[in-house]
Formats: structure tokens, sequence, C-alpha cells
């Protein structure tokens, strides 16, 4: 396990512009929900000791994401292999709330930090990729799910609404998300400008050395501080099963191989890389983050402000959830007419 840091001595007093903030990057324990709480709970701790307000889990650690999983789709067919892969995946996402969640809350208190969490969550049959928030003070605050997933993830998870784009206002700063390829689409990071995000966290799957330019240039174009943490997974990490399709860093096909080689960055609102990015192993990746650079970068960029043009260009947003159905009760008249 690797430490990346970038912070000064631990004295036990928080300063009260000085946010330490710790991503974990570290891979699922597939098919065992129960694992996978357990080492969340272990990273948790360890990064809590080590003064940490924020910790910040990447997308889909809690469930797995899916790298490499075929499910056996392919356009007009039907495979049983495929139907019982997919139970098994849905049988490790969570419900929201739910029992995994008032674990992931008891921790967040326990631990006296603020929580971002990447979760499989799971409504009914349909599955969403979803960040979910927890206070110091042990309460769930509430969820993201995934706006639009990518490519074939869109065939096993469903899409989110305007109704699950919260930024929290904490006394750490702003508090927001948005997951993976979320990040490249330009009107959903205006949106979280919009409501004032200064704890960007990107929990992501996407481990390229492109990602960190996107990572890089949302720093800039936000004026805020970017958390990306990503998952770092090497074959051994997955189920066995001969239908999984890899791409393989280092060209090792043993079980040594890596598959997800992390990336996970602190990046500051001027554009400076405070921690990371680690594509080594699995750690934490922790910085200091001084609130006051958000002024200082706003001086001369602020997207949604002094350099916005709202005669010209401007968004709406729906935040209203989208339901398949919706059920109208019908009203009793309260008296039979019969009688009067």
């Amino acid at each position: 396990m690797s430490t990346f840091e970038n912070t000064t001595p631990f004295n036990g007093v928080a300063s009260s512009t000085i946010v330490r903030a710790t991503i974990v990057q570290a891979s699922t324990v597939y098919n065992d929900t129960p694992a996978t709480l357990e080492k969340a709970k272990m990273y948790i701790g360890e990064a809590a000791s080590n003064g940490s307000e924020l910790v910040v889990f990447p997308e889909a650690f809690i469930g797995g994401y899916p790298r490499g999983f075929r499910f056996g789709l392919a356009v007009g067919v039907f495979n049983e292999e495929g139907r019982d892969e997919f139970r098994k995946y849905h049988a490790s996402a969570i419900h929201v709330p739910g029992p995994e969640v008032e674990k992931l809350a008891e921790l967040a208190g326990k631990n006296n930090v603020y929580l971002v969490m990447g979760a499989i969550e799971k409504d009914g049959y349909t599955l969403y990729c979803t960040a979910l928030f927890f206070s110091p003070q042990g309460q769930f605050l509430g969820k993201h799910r995934k706006l639009m997933p990518t490519t074939l993830e869109r065939c096993i998870w469903g899409q989110g609404d305007g109704s699950t784009i919260p930024v929290y206002d904490t006394p750490i700063g702003k508090l927001g998300a948005a997951i993976c390829w979320e990040n490249r689409m330009p009107l959903y990071r205006t949106a979280l400008y919009a409501k004032g995000i200064e704890l960007y966290c990107a929990p992501t799957a996407d481990g390229s050395k492109e990602w960190q330019s996107s990572m890089l240039h949302i720093a800039i174009e936000g004026g805020c501080f970017v958390l990306s943490a990503c998952q770092f997974c090497q074959r051994k990490d997955f189920p066995d099963h001969p239908d999984y399709l890899f791409t393989d860093l280092d060209n090792n096909k043993e079980h040594d191989a890596i598959v997800s080689q992390g990336g996970s960055v602190i990046i500051s609102p001027m554009g400076q890389v405070l921690a990371g990015p680690n594509f080594e192993s699995e750690g934490l990746i922790t910085a200091d983050l001084d609130l006051g650079e958000i002024a200082r970068a706003k001086l001369y960029f602020d997207v949604v402000g002094h350099y916005s043009k709202p005669d010209v260009l401007n968004l709406t947003v729906n935040e209203h959830p989208k339901k398949p159905v919706t059920f109208v009760s019908k009203v009793e008249k309260a008296e039979d007419d019969s009688n009067k």
C-alpha cells in the first residue's frame, strides 16, 4: 500500500481554513459487500487517524465496478449465464437507505469525517451508480445518481435525474460530486458550479493518463478543489470467469496484472497538483486544502459569476424527479348525494 501526502504534521487541532482530505484508492471485494464494508472501515479509520476531515472513495466501491463483465450481452442475444452474472451483481448492490447506508453513517460519525462513497444502489431491480454523502455527526446527507452511464454501463444501470444533484453547504466547504464521465458533460459541471461547489469530488473508473487533463481543467474552470478517486485493481481482485474482457495495462495475463491503474489525484483551484496521481498501488492520497485559494482563483475567472454572460448564454436545470408511474388517489365524497 502506498501513501501519497502533501500535508503538514497533524497536531490534533483543525484550522478554520485548512481542510485535510483523503482519497481512498482501493479495489472492491467483489461479490462480498460485507467484506467491502470492512475494507472501507479500515481505510476510513486510517485516514481519520491522520487528521482527515473528508474521505472520498471511488466510483462503485460498494457493489463493484463491473470492469470486463459482459453479462452475456450482444444484440438480439439472450444469455442464461449473463442473467446469472447479473443476479450476483444485483445481490451485491445496496438499498438507499438501508443497513449498509446505516453502517457507513456510523463509520463517518465514529471517525468524525465527511464521507463520500461510491456505491451501486438498487431500487427494485434497477441498479444505479450512486455517490453517497455522510456527515461527521453520523448522518446520511443524501445521494447523487449518475445521470448518464457510459457505453455498456447503460445496459446494467439506470439513469439519474435532476432530483439528485446536491451540493451540501458544510463547515469544511460546499461539497458535491460528478461521477466518471459526467465530468465531461459541460452543462452538468455548470450546474454544480452554480450551486457553489468548492470540494468537487469525482469518483471514477477512468484511470487513464488523459483523465488527469480533465481533472486539471475542471479545477481551473470551476475554481474549486478537485478530488478524483479511482480504484486500483488487479486480475486477482475479480471473480474467476472465462468471459471477462480485460485490458491488461502491463501485458501480463497473470493474477497480478493491473486492470485498473488508479491515478487518484487532488488538484487545487489554481491547477496545482497537491497529491497524486498514484498509478502504483492501493493506498491513501492526502492533501491539506487551503480554502482561501478559491477566492484567489476567482479573482480572474468566476465561470457562473463575473465571467458569465447570461444575456447570451444561460442554463435551465430541471430538478423534478422523473417517475415512470404516478398514482393519483381517488377522492371520496364526504357524503352520499342520495342522503341529501
